[in-house]
């Protein structure tokens, strides 16, 4: 007899009889099926393989096979997925927050929010011809140096300054994946984790999903509290400080140059590192002081920097930078997890920043995000008088607004996109209770700035309308 055709034979009747079993029911045992169809023991262990990839059966070495708990969808029954609650366990990933920044508002809705530049704002040319150069080269597709190419290794390390050298630098998949491995690296599971209150969310749920503790310290306009600082590392010997220095996310405070020499003693006093977000060094309208790492000779700065800000959402290229034992477990982390950057990306990358385009496209960035800045600013003060600035900041991408006390920010919120104006609201920046109602208002998402200030005044007509106002 043909043993393809006795494989299906087989099948078919396995198939039928798991149709008529609960899930967990044993199938009949190899011997069984041997003596029942008059066929070797390789043909009854084929037929069983080919339900197994069909997810009707499960097979265990030793023990015989089994009715798949999947088989039931294939029946037209709903499939009873909740053996999965007790397997998983009670840690959870929380992504609501970093989704609903990166998901683009319904047809009609003004955006003022996202992180990254409008698409008439990006560089996409300049960065498809440098694609398209960059796949021409014969190793392009080529394994990479683990730890990045070389030169763009050399690149970030000049882009610092400070004596940082090539190689403190590891090129990962951008500024998120960049925090998801340093928080990984530099902290077990369970410990506790500073971070500035408010601060961005992504950190936030990438420090949850690698099962740390988010503690608050609160900010004020001259950046984090050094003295507060001290005294949260103390109280939950916390190793780790989170924090953005430059254009804070979303206040956009920048961390004064005696704060700055003042947060590393006290992260060395503790024996701990401080995580500095960097995302912002190319989104400055002012002069600012110097990245931490640039002071830093002992170690005590992670830091990082990313490309997508000043780019394209895709162009996920971020370096960190680390020295010591810190940066073996960091390279150690990221080869574990994700391998490399892909090559094409890399020399993509290199490509563009070696390029003219760059130097244009920064230059034009720049001056476009203070002419947005101020406009925004003008919007909200014409039609969000209510709403208050406590930080006016020396570029980035955002404005923090301090609402009314009696304002439900979730509401209103909610009534703003119905409205057709879409913002973040204040409660996702903070790892506990927030002290008072805020959203956080996006100035480069919109094609044009008219848009911007139609928006707000959407914005405006909604809170209006919840603090019983008539609409301006």
């Amino acid at each position: 007899m043909n043993d393809d055709s006795s494989i299906v034979r087989i099948a078919a009747s396995l198939r039928e009889e798991a149709a008529r079993l609960r899930p967990g029911d044993r199938l009949p045992s190899s011997r069984e099926l041997v003596r029942r169809h008059g066929v070797s023991p390789v043909t009854v262990s084929r037929a069983l393989a080919a339900l197994a990839a069909e997810g009707r059966v499960i097979t265990r070495p030793g023990s015989g096979a089994f009715v798949a708990h999947s088989v039931a969808a294939t029946t037209g029954e709903a499939a009873d997925l909740s053996w999965q609650t007790v397997s998983l366990g009670d840690r959870s990933v929380d992504d609501a927050a970093v989704a609903g920044l990166l998901t683009p508002p319904p047809e009609g809705v003004i955006p003022l929010t996202g992180g990254y530049l409008h698409p008439g704002l990006r560089p996409s040319k300049a960065l498809a011809d440098a694609a398209s150069r960059a796949v021409r080269r014969p190793d392009a597709w080529a394994l990479p140096p683990l730890n990045g190419l070389a030169e763009l290794r050399r690149w970030f390390a000049s882009e610092v300054g400070g004596g940082v050298t090539q190689a403190d630098v590891l090129i990962v998949s951008g500024g998120q994946a960049a925090l998801t491995h340093a928080f990984r690296a530099l902290s077990p599971p369970g410990a506790a984790m500073l971070v500035e209150t408010p601060t961005y969310p992504g950190a936030l749920a990438a420090a949850r999903a690698a099962g740390l503790r988010a503690v608050a310290v609160p900010i004020d306009h001259d950046g984090v509290r050094p003295d507060l600082l001290a005294e949260a590392f103390a109280v939950t010997g916390a190793r780790v400080f989170y924090c953005q220095p430059t254009l804070h996310n979303p206040t956009g405070v920048v961390l004064s140059a005696e704060r700055r020499d003042q947060v590393l003693a006290v992260a060395r006093a503790a024996g701990a590192f401080v995580v500095e977000d960097d995302y912002a060094r190319y989104l400055t309208t002012d002069a600012v002081p110097p990245s931490l790492v640039t002071l830093d000779a002992h170690g005590t700065v992670v830091h990082v920097n990313s490309l997508s800000k000043i780019t394209a959402p895709s162009m996920r290229v971020a370096a960190v930078i680390a020295r010591g034992p810190a940066a073996r477990r960091l390279r150690a982390v990221q080869l574990v997890e994700s391998f490399f950057v892909a090559r094409p990306l890399q020399e993509t990358a290199l490509e563009f920043l070696g390029s003219p385009a760059w130097r244009r496209h920064r230059a034009s960035v720049t001056a476009e995000l203070a002419a947005r800045r101020n406009a925004l600013a003008a919007a909200l003060a014409r039609h969000l008088p209510a709403g208050q600035l406590p930080f006016m900041p020396a570029g980035g991408l955002h404005l923090w607004v301090r609402l009314p006390g009696e304002v439900d920010e979730t509401a209103l919120v909610e009534s703003a996109q119905r409205a057709g104006v879409q913002v973040s609201p204040g409660a996702i920046y903070h790892p506990a209770e927030p002290p008072s109602p805020h959203v956080r208002v996006t100035h480069i998402a919109t094609a044009h700035v008219a848009e911007l200030a139609e928006g707000v005044r959407r914005l405006g007509a909604a809170l209006d309308a919840q603090l019983g106002r008539g609409s301006r």
